[in-house]
């Protein structure tokens, strides 16, 4: 797949509501049940659902996106936008309307780190929640595993070993990639996102993860070709 025909992607959700007693009554019962798998990593009480609501971010039922990074390639340039925002609906509508010609055509492919785990069905999966249409690249219902154009780096990165997860900051450091997690890490995005209110400071960290995923990618496809700091331009 050639790199200007790819877009980088990375995503930042938070927990749908603020606080577990934000919750209504059926979700707080529901994301008990839910909690209640999460138990082999702590004694279950009454206030463990309560207490282990911070990962309730990282499930679409139970979480929301607040911001789409992506980046592609313009030339020599790379390009990084942002679709943040506090309300769910209108960021994946500026998402999916923005970027319409590319996620509609299919010799376009969507990258992330991780991202056929997580970034990719968490979108799609709040897509739907959110009463719209997926786009062709996130419709993959009754596709063959070569037609579905996701290319993920943690998988490039695996060779065929799927016990092996390898985080996007280790992978950096490894390839001498400039560090992402320089300022927040995602266990903190809840907490920017509804104490702080700082929707910036999320699309920022939001960017540098898929700058640095780009960047991972011509490593591992051994492209020689480099991502300068001056070539990054932010729109």
């Amino acid at each position: 797949m050639e790199s200007n025909h790819i877009i980088f992607l990375d995503i930042e959700t938070v927990p749908a509501a603020a606080r577990y007693d934000d919750l209504s009554e059926q979700m707080q019962l529901l994301w008990e049940k839910k909690a209640k798998t999460m138990s082999e990593f702590v004694n279950f009480s009454d206030n463990s659902a309560r207490e282990l609501y911070n990962r309730a971010a990282i499930y679409a039922e139970f979480g929301k996106i607040v911001c789409i990074s992506v980046g592609m390639f313009s030339g020599e340039k790379f390009v990084l936008h942002s679709f943040a925002d506090k309300e769910e609906r209108l960021l994946l509508d500026d998402f999916a309307t923005r970027l319409k010609s590319q996620l509609d055509d299919p010799s376009w492919a969507i990258c992330g780190h991780n991202a056929k785990e997580f970034d990719i069905p968490f979108i799609a999966r709040r897509m739907l929640i959110n009463g719209m249409q997926l786009p062709r690249s996130l419709n993959i219902s009754g596709k063959k595993p070569w037609e579905i154009p996701h290319i993920d780096t943690m998988e490039l990165w695996k060779f065929g070993d799927y016990k092996h997860f390898t985080s996007l900051e280790l992978l950096a450091a490894v390839f001498g990639i400039p560090t992402p997690k320089d300022d927040i890490n995602g266990s903190q995005v809840g907490q920017v996102f509804w104490l702080d209110g700082d929707l910036q400071r999320i699309a920022t960290y939001c960017q540098k993860d898929v700058l640095t995923t780009a960047r991972l990618y011509l490593k591992l496809k051994g492209t020689g070709k480099e991502i300068a700091d001056e070539n990054v331009i932010v729109r």
